[in-house]
């Protein structure tokens, strides 16, 4: 008998799936977690953090007892200049007092920006319920409401005319909030829409390019800050110091509130392509992703400081936004 060796058939179970290497599932990356846009979920956390009634009383003590060691400190400084050097004292009173106008006209100007902060949600409630009962009156009110709002701005003149001139032509309270909306508030829109775009460039390649730690922490809450105040500024609101921290604490909590700020790679993934996120490098994921957060938190600032509720259709889109922001960023990495 012949020991020659020859092929080998193996008889494979019929029934087995085939399967292409196309076909197969990635190979889970158990090292590499996707990038979750830590800076911008710091930078929400520690501005929606509620603060409680205990603090707020010891921060509230706090400033009273060094003003009040401070004002007794500085009248006992000058009453004993003056009586040991009577011209000395009278110009170091001069000094102070003219430090206190100025703290004065501060506090004035943080009031000012809080009452027209007010003053556009009140035309923004009134807008919501003058759509909702239909009432036309409440509408033409809300109108002149907002009109008197942009007076004084030379960059909402042309839109104002052409209000003016077709208003009364408009008989439905939606129809005229419409019109008022396309006619004032579309340049504004654009405006405040290029600053969101901005902000999320800017967050996005701190975060790429600079590795020290909290430096991501630190770009995302001042980019963030600032664009809330510019785009308070763009709608009417000029926003003090004050007045933006607390517009950019009412928007974080309401995208905590909502868990927004939990969504990052899956807004990207549609614009960007598949599984591109995976092919970046980490530190670059990142920076996506925490600039994809602040494009979301962009549309909600512009929705708060908007006086007018969005029409139908018209909210701008935050994948749309994120697209012109980051799809260059992309490119070059790619490249």
């Amino acid at each position: 008998m012949s020991n020659a060796k020859g092929p080998v058939l193996f008889d494979l179970d019929d029934a087995a799936p085939t399967q292409t290497p196309a076909e197969a599932p990635p190979v889970p990356d158990l090292l590499e977690p996707a990038p979750q846009g830590q800076a911008m979920t710091t930078v929400a956390a520690l501005a929606a953090r509620p603060v409680s009634r205990l603090a707020r009383w010891f921060w509230t003590l706090l400033v009273a007892l060094i003003t009040t060691v401070a004002s007794v400190a500085a009248w006992n400084f000058v009453t004993n200049l003056v009586s040991q050097n009577l011209y000395l004292g009278y110009a170091v009173a001069g000094l102070f007092a003219l430090f206190l106008l100025v703290v004065l006209l501060i506090v004035i100007k943080e009031l000012s920006a809080f009452a027209r902060l007010g003053r556009i949600d009140r035309i923004q409630h009134a807008a919501d319920a003058a759509l909702a009962n239909e009432d036309l009156t409440a509408a033409r009110a809300v109108v002149k409401d907002l009109t008197g709002l942009y007076g004084s701005r030379d960059d909402t003149k042309w839109g104002r005319d052409r209000l003016k001139d077709r208003e009364a032509d408009m008989f439905d309270a939606a129809a005229l909030i419409a019109l008022a909306d396309h006619e004032l508030l579309g340049p504004l829109d654009a405006a405040a829409r290029r600053e969101v775009e901005a902000a999320a460039r800017q967050v996005a390649t701190v975060t790429a390019l600079v590795p020290l730690a909290l430096a991501d922490v630190v770009a995302a809450l001042g980019s963030n800050i600032r664009m809330i105040r510019r785009i308070a500024e763009i709608y009417g609101g000029r926003s003090g110091t004050l007045g933006s921290w607390r517009l950019t604490r009412a928007v974080l909590s309401h995208l905590v509130a909502t868990g927004a700020v939990a969504v990052g790679d899956d807004m990207l993934e549609p614009i960007l392509g598949g599984s591109i996120l995976g092919k970046l490098s980490r530190r670059f994921g990142e920076g996506l992703v925490n600039g994809a957060l602040t494009a979301r938190v962009g549309v909600a600032a512009i929705e708060v400081c908007r006086p007018l509720p969005f029409a139908p259709g018209r909210r701008p889109s935050v994948r749309s936004i994120i697209k012109t922001a980051l799809v260059g960023l992309v490119s070059t990495k790619s490249r």
